[in-house]
């Protein structure tokens, strides 16, 4: 606010202006404050009030250019958008040299999704068929596009007899919204908070560890470990509540992929965790690591792709387990580490560590009987693997090995959040009470 600070703001980078932004000031907020600044240097006649201007319009260009589809989560922020719009094209005449830049603006407005209160809401959108994350039955043949917080999805809601209903929410539904969904559903008719009749939302993990979720909690789709179910029951049932029978009796014998060639294992492998991270925008790190709680719904892309990560990683150990027979269980250690090969060679690291770090698991090591079956060519392709996502050294080796890589690249992404934490943590974000904009 004010003369001098909006000066000074002009001759800082545009990155530094929207990173900081996103850390500090909501959308509406940081819009409101270009939209000051801009009408502050329309008071100004003569070159400096031009150039003030022109930064403004860029700054508005860069924003927009970041955030676009993010921007329909902000109610506030389309009119604000479409005020300051209008502002810059009243002056149109005097950017002859940024003819490209309005033209740009233009585009940009007319194509960024705004949801504005005020006028009429868009047609309905296709829900996307979203079951427990991976529990998706067909869903996972679709092609995958980016979740928002207002997305509608379907998600399964069990009751303690395992029996369950199928739900319609928006992925940022608090747990009030889905106990109420439950409840019209189950046809219950509405109970007072507190009383002991009244239904509550449960997360069950397939270990048998109960967390009860509190009514204020919020995008509860993306809090949900690999293995866990949403159990709505009354607090009298709660000590009862146990994992689903699939997830505890596991019967052990022939599966896919015995018989499924590693080359098409790790191209569907790479296919759809690209899907996957494409879905990711780059704000999604920032939100992750400086907003924590509050970015959740901003981060759902982000946490999907990091419980992938985690599900192949379980995976790929609980095939080797569930393999009886230890020559079996040789050919499919070969199998795994072939897969692994396979991804490094389709520059997808995020399968390639997933799959390595579930043969490093404790309960695959100790096989040793397994181990000592399998081939020495294979034996030193796993030290080689193991060698190469070794932590050592601030993971020396993986850093070396990604730097040579042209893109498309699928990294290795807890290490980029690693990266940003340490960053975050090691730094204050403000000095003597101004931004640190080396920082940022």
């Amino acid at each position: 606010g004010g003369a001098t600070g909006a000066a000074a703001a002009s001759d800082i980078l545009l990155d530094d202006i929207v990173l900081t932004h996103s850390l500090f000031l909501p959308t509406e907020k940081f819009l409101q404050e270009l939209h000051q600044y801009f009408v502050w240097a329309g008071g100004m006649e003569g070159p400096e009030g031009l150039g003030r201007k022109q930064a403004c319009l860029a700054m508005l260009l860069h924003f927009l250019d970041t955030y676009q589809g993010l921007l329909q989560e902000e109610e506030g922020a389309g009119r604000i958008i479409k005020d300051l719009y209008l502002l810059i094209m009243k002056d149109e005449s005097l950017y002859q040299d940024l003819r490209e830049d309005t033209l740009r603006l233009h585009q940009l407005v007319e194509t960024v999704e705004l949801k504005i209160p005020e006028e009429s809401q868009p047609p309905s959108k296709q829900v996307k068929p979203l079951f427990r994350h991976f529990r998706r039955i067909a869903s996972c043949l679709q092609t995958r596009v980016a979740f928002r917080g207002s997305d509608e999805i379907f998600c399964r809601v069990y009751m303690p007899d395992h029996s369950y209903v199928t739900i319609r929410s928006r992925l940022s539904a608090s747990v009030q919204d889905i106990l109420g969904s439950v409840t019209e559903k189950l046809q219950y008719s509405e109970e007072p908070a507190g009383r002991e009749d009244s239904l509550i939302l449960v997360a069950v993990a397939s270990s048998g560890e109960k967390v009860l979720l509190q009514p204020t909690e919020d995008c509860v789709f993306t809090t949900l470990g690999i293995n866990s179910h949403l159990f709505a029951c009354t607090r009298d049932s709660y000590e009862a509540l146990m994992p689903l029978p699939e997830e505890i009796q596991v019967s052990p014998g022939d599966t896919e992929i015995h018989r499924v060639e590693p080359e098409d294992v790790a191209n569907h492998l790479t296919a759809f965790h690209w899907e996957l991270f494409r879905c990711v925008h780059e704000l999604e790190f920032v939100d992750y690591v400086f907003h924590g709680e509050r970015g959740r719904r901003e981060t759902a892309n982000l946490e999907l792709l990091l419980q992938r990560c985690s599900e192949v990683t379980h995976w790929v150990a609980t095939e080797v387990l569930l393999c009886e027979a230890p020559g079996k269980r040789a050919q499919l250690l070969k199998k795994f580490l072939k897969i692994a090969a396979i991804c490094k060679q389709n520059q997808d690291l995020l399968s390639f560590y997933a799959v390595v770090m579930g043969l490093d698991n404790a309960a695959v090591s100790r096989l040793r009987l397994t181990w000592e079956k399998l081939p020495g060519k294979f034996k030193n392709l796993f030290r080689k693997f193991e060698n190469l996502t070794d932590p050592c050294r601030n993971h020396k080796s993986y850093r070396e090995v990604i730097s040579k890589m042209k893109p498309p690249v699928i990294p290795f992404v807890p290490l980029i959040l690693k990266d940003l934490t340490f960053l975050h943590e090691g730094s204050k974000t403000l000095v003597d009470g101004l931004v640190n904009i080396e920082k940022l």
